[in-house]
């Protein structure tokens, strides 16, 4: 491996980030790619008494119900505590709810078991996340969601799997390659750009919504709490040339989420749409605007849908191409950070932090990757640590709070007390772990953090 002139030198940028972070000097790891691929249809999700986690909280339920535990997103970030999150949602006019989430066969849905239908891909990535890049492939048709699940669930055992690709929506490359690139200009600023190319013959519409939001730690009676982002004004109108939303946070402190041009400002509240999911009998819902209220602004047009005040726990900016050409890309610029937004945060800034950290990327992995490899066996070992970086997730779980039950909602049944997990009421898990999946395996397994360690 390469080695520097002097031998006490840090050989890279990042290699001075990840002495820094060790030593407390700066959080450089504070934010990275702990945001889960799924948290619906786990085991901390469940509080039926029957125990089956897949049935208690399926996919369908994910974009209307709160989660009680942790998030999930799209190529998303979040603080190593989970209090705030980010991620993108799309929309290619078709589907019949926002794209906010990987979606998945339940392990009774799929004939090999749980299986995600989805087609994404971690591209790269430092360890201190100073730079990070994920990419996911959106097709242009209505995501065939029902025809995935009758087709497996109609094959047995013996066959093989039925893919999205099986389904025939992304002939002719009717897709849109969705690509996630996260640049820190320091421990507490991060740009972030979303670009988006069509690879079909034709033009496309799609609607890009990146979205900050809150995890709920306020609505089960431990924490009421309730902490909110509010729109940023100048003298009561949108600022000029940006769109903003700040949060202040009990712990984080004061975030600023800024979005490049004049997208639409959407705000609703991460709490749960009781009456849609449940009915009438259902309690009250606790907000007029509740996590679904975004989806129903976009997908349903429903325009009173989300809140006009300009504040909830969840925000998007809605950025809208009707037509999207063959060939062409789309670019969705933010930036995350805890000073005072203004237009310059954007531009020549901007751009310079993207391709320094590019470059220092470069530079950290000639000295990681062993130099006698060849060029395609250092693209795959490339390849394979960012698996590994974008691997790391945020794992919350309190067992004894989650067999007693929370003071409000989640009120635990009787046969919880002699079933899963019952042993292990002195566990409370509260840190960033690896697995080798953030679909499949969004919790922690013993053995297969085993198999990844190898």
């Amino acid at each position: 491996m390469n080695s520097p002139l002097h031998p006490d030198e840090p050989p890279s940028p990042e290699h001075v980030r990840l002495a820094e972070s060790r030593g407390h000097d700066a959080p450089w790891r504070l934010w990275g790619p702990y945001l889960s691929g799924r948290q619906w249809g786990t085991v901390r999700e469940d509080y039926s008494a029957g125990g089956n986690a897949w049935s208690e909280f399926p996919f369908d339920q994910a974009v209307s119900r709160a989660y009680r535990w942790g998030e999930d997103g799209l190529g998303g970030i979040s603080d190593r505590f989970g209090f705030l999150n980010f991620a993108v949602a799309l929309w290619n006019g078709k589907d019949p709810i926002l794209k906010e989430r990987l979606f998945g066969l339940t392990n009774e849905e799929g004939n090999h078991g749980e299986d995600a239908k989805e087609y994404w891909w971690a591209l790269d990535g430092t360890p201190t996340h100073s730079w990070m890049q994920w990419l996911y492939r959106y097709p242009q048709a209505e995501f065939p969601y029902e025809q995935l699940r009758r087709e497996n669930r109609e094959r047995s055992r013996h066959e093989r799997e039925y893919e999205l690709g099986d389904t025939g929506i992304l002939d002719d490359n009717e897709f849109f390659d969705v690509l996630m690139t996260y640049a820190k200009a320091g421990p507490d600023d991060i740009c972030i750009r979303i670009t988006a190319t069509n690879h079909g013959p034709k033009a496309a519409p799609l609607h890009v919504l990146p979205t900050i939001w809150l995890r709920n730690t306020w609505s089960w009676g431990v924490d009421d709490r309730v902490t909110e982002l509010h729109e940023i004004r100048r003298n009561g109108r949108p600022p000029r040339g940006y769109r903003a939303a700040e949060v202040t946070h009990g712990f984080l402190g004061r975030y600023v989420v800024v979005a490049a041009g004049s997208p639409t400002t959407l705000f609703c509240d991460n709490e749960t749409n009781a009456k849609h999911l449940f009915g009438d009998a259902a309690p009250a819902n606790h907000s007029l605007y509740p996590k679904d209220a975004i989806n129903q602004r976009v997908v349903h047009g429903r325009t009173k849908a989300t809140n006009p005040g300009g504040y909830g726990s969840k925000c998007s900016f809605w950025y809208r191409f009707d037509a999207v050409e063959p060939g062409e890309t789309v670019t969705v610029d933010l930036r995350l950070a805890t000073g005072d937004p203004s237009p310059s945060w954007f531009g020549d800034d901007f751009e310079q932090q993207l391709t320094t950290r590019a470059y220092e990327a470069d530079e950290f992995y000639e000295h990681v990757v062993d130099p006698s490899l060849g060029a395609e066996d250092r693209h795959v070992a490339r390849r394979a640590y960012a698996g590994l970086l974008w691997g790391k997730q945020l794992y919350r779980y309190d067992v004894r709070q989650w067999l007693d039950g929370d003071p409000v909602g989640h009120r635990a049944p009787e046969s919880r007390k002699q079933g899963r997990n019952e042993h292990w009421r002195h566990l409370a898990l509260a840190d960033v772990i690896s697995m080798p999946d953030e679909w499949e395996y969004p919790w922690f397994a013993a053995w297969d953090l085993a198999f990844h360690c190898l």
